[in-house]
């Protein structure tokens, strides 16, 4: 009996034992969700606080951008403010182009008829007739170009605001009714300068055999005249 009794015993001792331990795991369970939830919270919000943390770099990324663009148009804008208060120097220094310059054309009656040719250079450009002869035509054909007679001159002329410079042209030096009309004039600071201007004449006069002076400052020293 007495046996039976220990042995009992001991089973319902090691029962107890059992359900204590159980008791024990089960409250031990819910406190390590509790403690790994307590580090997830963590985790998000170190997490969240790194969105934050990206939103005002994206924000700052922005505004770099916004101030970068700010800077470059800032830089635009005293490009344009230098260009604008300086003007265009592109050609300073330089020949000039027959694009750098404004071209008219007028007919002179006195002392002798002829066209006079006045040449300015456009605003904002300084440069030099350094070629001391215009090329100076009439239609395409070989008959139409102009014979330098070797009049006037200055070499080289400097062109910038409200300087000038002129070259007379004589478009008929022939006897009779020979020759071709035009209503144009074909005009550039060299032979081979490949962008002529083409200016339009007061009128169409006959053309035939022309000849032009040299470039100059003086308005008398470019009237055309057969030597």
């Amino acid at each position: 009996m007495r046996s039976r009794s220990a042995t009992r015993s001991t089973r319902l001792f090691l029962a107890a034992a059992a359900v204590t331990a159980l008791a024990a795991t089960t409250a031990c369970g819910p406190e390590d969700p509790a403690e790994n939830g307590a580090a997830t919270p963590t985790a998000a919000s170190s997490s969240a606080d790194g969105a934050k943390g990206e939103a005002p770099a994206g924000e700052n990324a922005t505004d770099g951008g916004g101030t970068a663009a700010s800077g470059s148009k800032s830089n635009g804008g005293t490009g344009g403010e230098s260009a604008s208060g300086t003007g265009d120097k592109s050609g300073y220094g330089q020949s000039c182009g027959t694009n750098n310059l404004d071209f008219t054309v007028t007919w002179e009656a006195q002392p002798i008829s002829h066209y006079l040719i006045t040449a300015k250079a456009k605003s904002g450009i300084t440069c030099y007739l350094d070629v001391n002869t215009p090329s100076v035509s009439f239609g395409s054909g070989a008959d139409g170009v102009a014979s330098p007679v070797g009049q006037g001159g200055e070499d080289p002329i400097k062109l910038s605001g409200s300087s000038v410079a002129y070259a007379g042209v004589n478009v008929k030096t022939t006897q009779g009714e020979g020759g071709k009309q035009f209503e144009h004039v074909i005009i550039a600071t060299t032979e081979e300068d490949p962008n002529p201007a083409q200016v339009e004449l007061p009128d169409a006069p006959t053309v035939d055999k022309p000849i032009v002076t040299n470039w100059s400052t003086e308005r008398g020293e470019t009237i055309p005249r057969v030597i």
